[in-house]
């Protein structure tokens, strides 16, 4: 293995996380310079996941060019499905063994199956693939796609039921009607139906033969994905003028369990279980890794802070998750790409 390929792979890593934590470092600074105040924060929080996250989601569906690809890869991404419930299931025994608050307890599970493959997923995996020496047609990128189509639905309507199912309130009892609102009227889960919903429409019109897209309306999609591109930056933000410190040691068990399932863990698992499984099926998984890379090894996702925070959850504990598993990625993805390259399920072109 070269050492510029070692280099090329430790950049990878640092372009798909860093930008992270410099802007949650921005709000930081700017909190403490007196610039963001507390009412701004939580508005700004609220604002952010009601409208500017929604929003993003609704784009990342629209944006997958073809959904035709699914019956070609139908059995790959079915079985992505299945790991992210499985992954789910095991978070809630997880989280029922080591975590004793109700409010920490959905914080927590989501971070052990929900990652932030909505912002850095399609950019992760186009890296790999061009710093491998991939050609810009092969079909890692378009795997990439499906997987988000899959993925970014189920992690939300998961998040929904995790943030729900352990704060049971006076009773002690889930409320199985309030947990169904919950997802019904999340502004997440609204985005991403949306967004399946304008993809559905836009292949009626492919099959019709009817040329006109979304896209084609400028002055509505363009502020569309105007407010969907400030989501990310802006939660960042936000999440970095609500982070102290001094959280840390009150903290730090939950961060480590977290932190080390989220970013250690769930990939060793899930990618050599893939890779046993996609090397029986179709004699390799080198097309699928990029993907797979991104969707199990990157951090817990951005919008999981300002969720736990609307949804009367720890949000405090799921901004920590947020940066501490940003943090951490840095040096696990740049294993999980070396190791990658090294066995030879990412071999080097040309």
């Amino acid at each position: 293995m070269s050492w510029s390929l070692i280099c090329e792979s430790f950049i990878v890593a640092c372009e798909a996380v860093l930008p992270i934590v410099v802007l949650v470092v921005v709000g930081y600074v700017l909190k403490k310079l007196g610039i963001i105040s507390d009412r701004f924060q939580k508005e700004g929080n609220k604002f952010c996941f009601k409208i500017m996250i929604s929003v993003l989601l609704f784009c990342n569906i629209y944006a997958i060019e073809d959904i035709s690809q699914i019956g070609e890869y139908g059995i790959f991404i079915l079985e992505v499905a299945v790991a992210i419930a499985i992954l789910f299931v095991l978070g809630i025994l997880v989280v029922k063994l080591c975590i004793k608050d109700p409010k920490q307890q959905g914080v927590v599970h989501q971070c052990l199956f929900r990652s932030n493959y909505a912002i850095i997923g399609i950019p992760l995996a186009t890296f790999i693939g061009e710093s491998l020496g991939y050609s810009a047609d092969s079909p890692i990128v378009g795997i990439a796609s499906l997987v988000s189509a899959v993925s970014i639905p189920l992690f939300n309507v998961f998040a929904v039921i995790s943030l729900s199912m352990y704060d049971k309130g006076e009773n002690g009892k889930i409320d199985i009607k309030k947990m169904l609102k919950g997802i019904i009227t999340n502004p997440l889960i609204i985005g991403v139906f949306s967004g399946v919903l304008a993809l559905c429409i836009r292949e009626i019109f492919i099959a019709t033969g009817v040329t006109w897209r979304l896209k084609d309306f400028v002055i509505l999609y363009k502020p569309l994905t105007q407010i969907g591109n400030m989501a990310t930056p802006f939660a960042l933000i936000m999440l970095g003028a609500g982070f102290t410190f001094g959280a840390v040691a009150r903290l730090k068990y939950q961060i480590i369990l977290g932190t080390v399932i989220r970013v250690v863990l769930v990939p060793a698992v899930f990618l050599i279980s893939f890779n046993f499984i996609l090397k029986a099926q179709f004699g390799s998984a080198t097309i699928y890794f990029p993907a797979l890379i991104a969707l199990f090894s990157t951090p817990v996702a951005v919008s999981s802070a300002p969720m736990a925070v609307e949804m009367g959850q720890d949000g405090e504990l799921a901004g920590q998750l947020v940066v501490w598993t940003s943090l951490a990625s840095i040096l696990s993805l740049f294993a999980i790409i070396m190791i990658a390259v090294t066995t030879g399920v990412l071999p080097i072109q040309g």
